[in-house]
C-alpha cells in the first residue's frame, strides 16, 4: 500500500515531512499515527490505512508536491517488527532501561510537546497523555506541572535542515531552510506591503474601566464560565460595533469592486513557535463575552499544538493583534489581505494625564488601526478608532447596546 500526500486544500500545492512517528521497519497499527505533515497553513498528522511494516522513502525535512509517495506499508497481521523486537530485548536484558525504552514505545509525544518538555524540563516519561493511544499533545505538557521552572536558555526547535557553515570570512554560521508556514508569512507580508495603500493611524484609550469591571466580576464570571474574563472580548465586541458604523472597514477588494461583509469574521492573531496564525471567530457579532473568550482560548491551544483546521483559519473580515502580551508599547501591524483593516492593542502603562484640568493618573493602552487607504479614508479610519477608544472607555454601552 502507498502512503501518499493527501490533498488537504485547494490553496496547498507542497507539504514538508515534519516527522515520523515509526522508523523504517517498524510495525503499525490501522489508524495510528504514522507521520506529521507541515503545510503553509496548517500541520497534518496521517494515520496508517491498516496494519503492517512500514517502509519510509521520504525522509524528516523534505518538501514534497501533494499526491507524492512518502512510504509503503507492508500489509499484514503483525504487532511488532523484527527490529523492535531486538531494541525491547536489548532493553530487557538491563534494567535500568528497560522501563524507559517500553514506556517510550507506548507514549509518543507530538513534536510541539517534545520541545515544550525540554524547554521546561518535564519529563515527558511523566506526562499523561490524552492524545490518540496514548500520544502527549502539547496541553498535556503545558498542563502537566506548572511549578517546574524552564531552562533558562530556550532551546531552539530542531531541524533536519538545519547545516552549520561558515561565511566569506571563515565565521560560522548555520543555514536553515524556512518552513512552509514561515515562507507563507513571508509572502503574506511582502503581498501586504505591495499591494496595499496601508496606512496607519493612532490613539489611546483609558483601559481604567475595563480594569475595574474585570476585577469586580472576575470572581463570579470565571465560576460561571469556567474561563477568565481577558481583554480581547472587549475589543472584539468594540470592533464589531465600530465595524457597524464604518462598513468599509469590514470590507475587501475584488479587482474592481467593493464587497461589503454583512457578517463579523474577526481574526485573532496568535504567536506559535511556529510563526504567527490568526485564527477566525465566525459570526463573532452573535457570541457573549464568556462565549469569545471560550473560543479565542479554544483556538489558541490549537494553534500552539498545530492542531489548526483550514477552515478555522482562512478567510475573516477583520483582524486584531495584542502585541503587548510581547510588551510592545507602539507599532504598525500588518494588514491581512484581502482584509482592508487591523487594530493592534499594546501594553497598558500607568501614565500621568489631564482631566477636567487636574493630572490624574491613568492606564492607558496605545492603539493602532492599519488600514488599506484604497477604499477606506482618513476621516473613516480615524473616526472609527475613535469609536472603539469610546467603547472601551465606557464599556456599558457594549451591554447596552447602545
Amino acid at each position: 500500500m502507498e502512503i501518499k500526500i493527501p490533498e488537504v486544500g485547494e490553496s496547498i500545492l507542497e507539504a514538508l515531512v515534519a516527522n515520523w512517528m515509526k522508523a523504517d521497519g517498524d510495525a503499525v497499527s490501522k489508524d495510528e499515527i504514522i507521520c506529521e505533515l507541515e503545510t503553509d497553513k496548517v500541520n497534518v498528522e496521517l494515520p496508517a490505512e491498516a496494519s503492517g511494516i512500514l517502509h519510509i522513502i521520504v525522509p524528516v525535512g523534505q518538501t514534497v508536491p501533494i499526491g507524492t509517495v512518502i512510504a509503503t506499508l507492508e500489509e499484514g497481521d503483525v504487532e511488532v517488527s523484527s527490529r523492535q523486537q531486538t531494541t525491547v530485548k536489548k532493553a530487557e536484558e538491563t534494567a535500568p532501561v528497560a522501563a524507559t525504552v517500553t514506556e517510550k514505545l507506548k507514549s509518543p509525544a507530538n513534536p510541539a510537546a517534545r520541545r515544550q518538555a525540554e524547554n521546561r524540563g518535564i519529563d515527558l516519561e511523566k506526562v499523561a497523555g490524552s492524545g490518540r493511544a496514548g500520544r502527549v499533545i502539547l496541553d498535556d505538557v503545558l498542563g502537566h506541572d506548572k511549578t517546574v521552572a524552564p531552562q533558562v536558555e530556550q532551546k531552539e526547535p530542531k531541524s533536519a535542515t538545519a547545516v552549520v557553515k561558515t561565511d566569506s570570512d571563515d565565521r560560522p554560521i548555520t543555514r536553515q531552510a524556512m518552513t512552509p508556514i514561515r515562507q507563507r508569512i513571508a509572502a503574506r507580508l511582502l503581498q501586504a506591503r505591495q499591494e496595499t495603500a496601508m496606512l496607519t493611524t493612532f490613539n489611546e484609550a483609558d483601559m481604567s474601566w475595563v480594569k475595574k469591571i474585570r476585577s469586580r466580576h472576575q470572581e463570579q464570571f470565571t465560576k460561571k464560565h469556567s474561563i477568565k474574563l481577558g481583554m480581547m472580548s472587549f475589543f472584539v465586541k468594540a470592533s464589531i460595533e465600530a465595524l457597524k458604523q464604518f462598513p468599509a472597514v469590514n470590507a475587501s477588494i475584488d479587482g474592481s469592486d467593493i464587497v461589503y461583509h454583512h457578517y463579523y469574521d474577526i481574526g485573532i492573531a496568535v504567536g506559535t513557535d511556529r510563526g504567527l496564525v490568526v485564527p477566525v471567530l465566525r459570526d463573532a457579532d452573535q457570541l457573549t463575552f464568556a462565549e469569545i473568550e471560550q473560543e479565542i482560548a479554544d483556538l489558541a491551544r490549537k494553534a500552539n499544538a498545530s492542531k489548526l483546521t483550514l477552515a478555522e483559519i482562512e478567510g475573516g473580515t477583520f483582524t486584531i493583534t495584542n502585541g503587548g502580551v510581547y510588551g510592545s508599547l507602539l507599532s504598525t501591524p500588518i494588514i491581512n489581505p484581502p482584509q482592508c483593516g487591523v487594530l493592534g492593542m499594546h501594553s497598558i502603562q500607568d501614565r500621568p494625564i489631564v482631566i477636567d484640568g487636574e493630572i490624574v493618573i491613568r492606564s492607558i493602552m496605545n492603539l493602532a488601526l492599519s488600514y488599506d487607504h484604497r477604499i477606506i479614508d482618513g476621516r473613516e479610519a480615524v473616526g472609527f478608532l475613535k469609536l472603539i477608544k469610546e467603547y472601551i472607555e465606557d464599556p456599558s454601552e457594549l451591554f447596552l447596546e447602545l
